[in-house]
């Protein structure tokens, strides 16, 4: 078994020993955040291991914002359906050590309705289980890699809410891209960041200084989109979780600050064969090393990128980060190892993959990885073909289909999405649907910022 996982065998012997005495049963929101209970290990023992095997939670969770506050809206759970309880049943596939928390294992829950058992189609990490079910129906298994970069300050996160999350001190203050000194600096919680995920079964490449002051980046290894999906939240969580005990703040924010870089996910993916051994991706005769699945892959990644940008930036601060000559792409477009292109292709052979640059670090990976899946099946079904290869800078391009600039504009592209309609079916389309426009309504409504303050409270 991998370093850091467990099956039920081995964590009934911990609990039983007592190594292990909290196990936390989670499952993903809309947010791509952990909800879920922290239960002991006496009960997980005795009533999920041999008992009825799960726990129960309010439907809300999967019906409501980052404040936690029930939006109106959605079909699946609402005021005049009584919010009743949601079943978390755990996959026992998930089963790790945390070892940043003493005596701590983990589970990740897939959500079933409480009187049929059956999953609920609007939980995230469902709507990701569909789209890999479609495309095992074509014989494909589809691998994804999360490159996640977050700011680390040397303020708590105490301390960040009380100042307002105004004149935060970053942990570096010059840009560290790739920078051995100040990474030194930052040893003290990277290296355990990097010990611990591994210890959690969150196999880690590498850690780097990235562009901006005090941003980090820690790359996880590729894996299939499911678990590379779970590995991606455990990490976001950790992250922060570890953090929090040396009083440290990070933010995975796409734009914590116009003058400093954005934060993004750069999404890798590459198809394989339906046992996940062969990779589907290079052909040695095409001049770009393209197998025509991998055209048509990219040919829908390319062609659905606009209308499913929201499931790569759901948030109205991840818009913000799309500034030309930013490192965060404004033009769909592909080249090979361009940084300035929405798409870019690297690697070769086995490892021959696309890097999708859209997604910003907010994004909640199960949704990211669904709207890829969905794109890139679309273009294998109508054989689409990709643009020509981009060449030069994209940012200075004048011709070229560009993301969108706020989340107004992704928005209306996405609900005159009948790729996702069809992909997601109407249900969990509508849900995600409302999910965007929720937040747009929050902040158009319910918002006075620091930019209209200082511009408008004295001058007006």
């Amino acid at each position: 078994m991998d370093k850091g996982r467990l099956d039920a065998e081995g964590i009934e012997r911990h609990i039983t020993d007592g190594s292990i005495d909290t196990v936390l049963m989670v499952f993903p929101d809309q947010q791509g955040r952990f909800m879920g209970k922290r239960v002991t290990g006496d009960f997980f023992r005795q009533d999920i291991l041999h008992g009825e095997g799960a726990i129960h939670a309010c439907n809300y969770l999967l019906a409501v914002d980052m404040e936690m506050e029930p939006l109106p809206g959605y079909q699946y759970a609402n005021w005049d359906t009584g919010y009743g309880d949601l079943k978390a049943v755990p996959d026992m596939n998930t089963l790790r050590l945390i070892p940043w928390l003493e005596k701590t294992a983990l589970v990740i829950c897939d959500a079933l309705d409480e009187e049929t058992n059956e999953p609920i189609e609007v939980a995230p990490r469902q709507i990701l289980k569909r789209q890999i079910e479609r495309a095992k129906h074509q014989g494909l298994v589809v691998k994804t890699g999360s490159e996640l970069e977050f700011y680390l300050f040397k303020d708590s996160f105490d301390t960040a809410a009380e100042k307002g999350y105004r004149e935060l001190q970053p942990h570096s203050t010059y840009i560290m891209d790739y920078h051995i000194l100040q990474t030194t600096k930052d040893e003290y919680l990277i290296r355990a960041i990097r010990n611990n995920m591994d210890g959690a079964g969150v196999p880690v490449e590498f850690s780097k200084g990235e562009f901006g002051k005090g941003q980090q980046e820690i790359n996880l290894r590729y894996a299939d989109s499911l678990e590379m999906a779970d590995r991606h939240t455990i990490y976001k969580n950790g992250v922060k979780e570890m953090a929090a005990q040396v009083g440290r703040a990070v933010t995975f924010m796409a734009k914590w600050s116009m003058a400093e870089a954005g934060s993004s996910f750069h999404l890798h993916s590459s198809l394989w064969n339906d046992e996940g051994s062969k990779s589907l991706m290079w052909n040695d005769e095409d001049p770009h090393h393209l197998s025509e699945t991998f055209r048509y892959y990219l040919g829908g990644l390319m062609a659905t990128a606009y209308e499913l940008s929201w499931m790569f930036a759901p948030s109205v601060n991840s818009y913000k980060r799309y500034q030309l000559g930013s490192w965060a792409p404004t033009a769909i477009v592909w080249s090979h190892d361009n940084r300035t292109c929405g798409y870019r292709i690297v690697g070769e052979h086995a490892g021959f993959r696309v890097e999708c640059r859209i997604p910003g670090a907010d994004a909640n990976p199960y949704l990211a990885f669904a709207a890829t899946i969905a794109g890139g099946l679309y273009g294998i079904q109508n054989k689409i073909e990709p643009p020509e290869m981009f060449h030069g800078n994209a940012y200075a391009a004048t011709d070229v289909p560009r993301v969108p600039s706020s989340l107004h504009e992704a928005i209306g592209g996405f609900e005159q999405s009948a790729i996702a309609r069809s992909a997601f079916g109407d249900f969990v389309f509508e849900h995600l649907l409302n999910t965007a426009r929720q937040e747009q309504i929050i902040f158009d409504n319910n918002a006075v910022t620091d930019w209209e303050l200082s511009r408008y409270f004295e001058r007006i």
